[in-house]
């Protein structure tokens, strides 16, 4: 059985956990959420804590008990503080802007990239060189910065590309760095 699925989560102070029918709604400052839970796993809110439930004679695997919790401990995270990811550009020319629901990228390609920003997400630029994506979900918010960062992958010979804020890029040596 789960060790952390044991743990109870403790509610911060405006969020409100509602549980009703296979659906957990979580509602806070900052936005809501849903998660739907499957049969086998009750969820029980007790006071300033959401503690969640495994029922030994479903046929739900055990690892699920775990993953259940995470997601709504990740719920009641997003909808108190949220989720953000930070992008930054390397390279010459290269430049990001948000037009309307657009997110505008010169990459060093042609024509420039554009991206739909998704409703259930924001999207901010500073210095048009840095990029950060906010939101209450933290699969939107990873995966929007996912595919941003998969329009152009930091190359490891010169370090250019799109890269996570904090990612560090091993450079590698040129052909000329060789020896005789």
């Amino acid at each position: 059985m789960s060790r952390l699925g044991k743990r109870p989560i403790p509610l911060p102070k405006g969020v409100k956990v509602n549980v009703s029918k296979g659906k957990v709604h979580v509602k806070g400052d900052k936005g809501e959420k849903v998660v739907t839970i499957p049969d086998g796993i009750d969820v029980v809110v007790e006071g300033e804590s959401v503690t969640v439930l495994f029922d030994e004679k479903s046929t739900l695997p055990k690892p699920r008990y775990g993953l259940y919790r995470s997601l709504i401990n990740n719920a009641i995270l997003g909808v108190s503080v949220r989720f953000e990811k930070r992008l930054s550009l390397v390279g010459v020319g290269y430049r990001a802007a948000v037009k309307g629901s657009v997110l505008d990228l010169s990459l060093g390609f042609s024509n420039p990239c554009q991206l739909q920003i998704p409703s259930e997400i924001e999207v901010q630029v500073e210095k048009s060189t840095l990029i950060r994506v906010i939101g209450v979900d933290k699969q939107f918010v990873g995966q929007f910065a996912a595919s941003v960062r998969a329009l152009r992958p930091p190359e490891p010979y010169k370090g250019k590309g799109v890269r996570y804020f904090d990612e560090y890029v091993r450079k590698k040596a040129g052909k000329t760095a060789k020896g005789k």
